[in-house]
């Protein structure tokens, strides 16, 4: 079986599609999407045995995928992979913007160091891979980027450094989108909530309890997958959000919208989409 996705197989044939952080996670899940639509996906990672790994994965499933090493933060790396990509492909028509990553940390426990790494990983790496795939590419053709960011409307207490990243990445996407717009390119975000997925076993033991309480505070009452926040991405993608573009998406089952202070009774009717046929939960969560 392969995946389930609730979009035209086809939707993307012909394209060519970067997704950065694509060795893991909701990268890794939104690659397996694109490329079973029909999207050749270049999976963009820092570690080569991961991206090999999705690379090896999309090809048994019967799509087409590239591996390329890169550390977003590096300008000079970043041009390079964008340039390696097309010079491959023959062609760029979007990105998902995916890769980041954090530490858990009140403010006051956050290095200079610390901070500037998470901001360059979250903020200053999205920017740079947005602007050589516009810069190369998207500008003459048109195209589509999602840039993938955070529930952190009210603040992110415990990862500020990343809350600040993400209003950020937000913030760029929105001037990108107008900036941009002349030249047939929409960029979009998407804002996952608390999703079941491989980057909670990053963290350590003892954010295991509250990681395993986090769906009480979810109005919905569970976790997303990361196959609902791979849906919305490939839409935000695809030729039905022609009109879409400099907005946020958030997909939190309603947690950012005020719930964690009204009176929630227990849900019922809310059962999850999970199209992902290679989908793993995580060890946090009680699944191995």
């Amino acid at each position: 079986m392969g995946y389930q996705s609730v979009l035209r197989p086809g939707l993307f044939s012909g394209q060519v599609i970067i997704v950065t952080g694509g060795g893991s996670g909701i990268g890794r899940c939104t690659a397996h999407e694109l490329a079973a639509l029909g999207a050749r996906v270049a999976l963009v990672g820092r570690k080569a045995e991961k991206v090999q790994a999705v690379k090896a994965e999309i090809e048994e499933d019967g799509g087409v995928a590239s591996a390329h090493v890169c550390d977003i933060r590096e300008e000079a790396a970043v041009k390079a992979m964008v340039a390696a990509v097309i010079a491959e492909h023959g062609r760029l028509d979007g990105v998902v913007n995916n890769a980041g990553g954090q530490f858990a940390a009140p403010l006051t426990g956050i290095s200079q160091k610390g901070w500037e790494t998470v901001v360059r990983t979250n903020l200053t790496g999205g920017f740079l891979i947005a602007r050589e795939a516009y810069t190369q590419a998207l500008a003459k053709t048109g195209g589509a980027i999602v840039n993938i960011v955070a529930d952190m409307w009210g603040g992110m207490p415990g990862m500020g450094h990343s809350g600040a990243a993400r209003a950020g990445m937000v913030n760029f996407t929105q001037t990108a989108a107008v900036e941009w717009a002349p030249s047939g390119v929409r960029v979009n975000a998407v804002a996952p909530g608390w999703i079941a997925s491989s980057g909670m076993d990053n963290y350590p033991d003892t954010m295991k309890s509250w990681i395993r309480g986090l769906a009480d505070a979810v109005p919905l009452k569970r976790m997303g997958t990361e196959a609902e926040v791979s849906a919305a991405i490939c839409f935000l993608l695809s030729p039905a959000a022609a009109f879409i573009s400099g907005d946020c998406l958030r997909i939190d089952g309603a947690a950012s919208q005020g719930g964690r202070v009204w009176p929630m009774p227990k849900a019922k009717n809310n059962a999850p989409f999970n199209g992902f046929h290679r989908a793993v939960t995580p060890r946090v969560l009680g699944d191995g």
